[in-house]
């Protein structure tokens, strides 16, 4: 049988990379919210606040979230070697996938302990949650300003999403400690707990949905199956499409294999490059490996 293999790999063109780009963000995140957990967690013991506690709870998650988030990022930047061809682009979907357990741990124990103060609630100092919430609001805020760019990155908009949640969370156990002061029900700090815990469950499930999704190799979000298959039957001489995979390289980076069959023969380098620069540019596959068939594998001769 003759037939005509291609393999079309795209370097030339830039792919999102978020260490190079976040580097600085990553650290001053660390940094401020490695701080503010130390505070939180403080004053949340002397104030006997379980909404504190657990918003420490969920910003010490969110930090060891960046650390994971930051590392493999930088790890993805390796390059290939001769066992770990791709390098350590996967690192990046392994540290989402991560982050999202941490997430569900810091969930256990934060409503097993709320629980328990619903039940049996304590004194609070609603000041102190106040004023210490209201720290909160202005750190996790700015932090989160720092990846507000970077959304198709899904640690980018992890590290995005859990910031801007913890000044929602925080804004909240200020209005907790306000309500505190005004009325000196103490129910009102676990409920508030609470509420935390589904803000962070909210958030937790679709970082965990995505990232499992990743781990499976399933076609990245924003990327159609149908379309590309669409795009490559209808090029010149492609009578079919088989053995069609798209999948992810990285949070980032997407890779695409597929054979062509042209019973016209090998269509030549520059169709090839065509094709490889379509993908990139129309349906954000960086990477991807053409391989040309003179007849169908089910039509072959042996």
């Amino acid at each position: 049988m003759g037939s005509g293999h291609s393999h079309s790999h795209d370097h030339g063109h830039g792919h999102a990379h978020a260490p190079a780009d976040f580097g600085n963000a990553f650290l001053i995140g660390i940094i401020l919210n490695t701080g503010f957990v130390i505070v939180e967690a403080v004053y949340g013991w002397i104030s006997g606040s379980m909404a504190l506690l657990a918003d420490a709870g969920h910003n010490l998650s969110d930090v060891l979230a960046l650390v994971l988030a930051w590392t493999a990022s930088i790890a993805a930047e390796r390059p290939p070697s001769e066992r770990f061809t791709y390098g350590f682009k996967s690192s990046t979907i392994l540290a989402a996938l991560a982050n999202a357990g941490l997430l569900l741990v810091a969930i256990g124990a934060i409503l097993f302990e709320t629980l328990h103060r619903i039940a049996e609630p304590a004194p609070v100092q609603g000041d102190t949650m106040a004023i210490v919430a209201g720290i909160g609001i202005l750190i996790n805020a700015g932090t989160a300003a720092l990846f507000m760019r970077g959304q198709h990155d899904i640690n980018i908009r992890g590290a995005f999403l859990h910031m801007a949640a913890d000044a929602l969370v925080s804004l909240g156990v200020v209005i907790a400690g306000l309500a505190i002061i005004w009325t000196g029900e103490r129910w009102i700090d676990p409920v508030v707990s609470l509420v935390i815990v589904l803000v962070i469950a909210w958030g937790t499930w679709g970082l965990l949905k995505d990232s499992v999704a990743m781990s499976l190799l399933a076609v990245p979000k924003g990327i159609s199956e149908a379309g590309v298959r669409a795009y490559l039957s209808a090029r010149p001489g492609v009578e079919a499409v088989h053995s069609l995979h798209i999948w992810p390289m990285s949070t980032t980076e997407t890779a695409l294999t597929a054979h062509l069959v042209m019973p016209g023969g090998h269509p030549g380098d520059d169709v090839l490059r065509e094709i490889q620069r379509d993908l990139d540019h129309h349906h954000r596959i960086g990477h991807a490996t053409i391989q040309i068939e003179r007849s169908h594998p089910d039509k072959a001769c042996c």
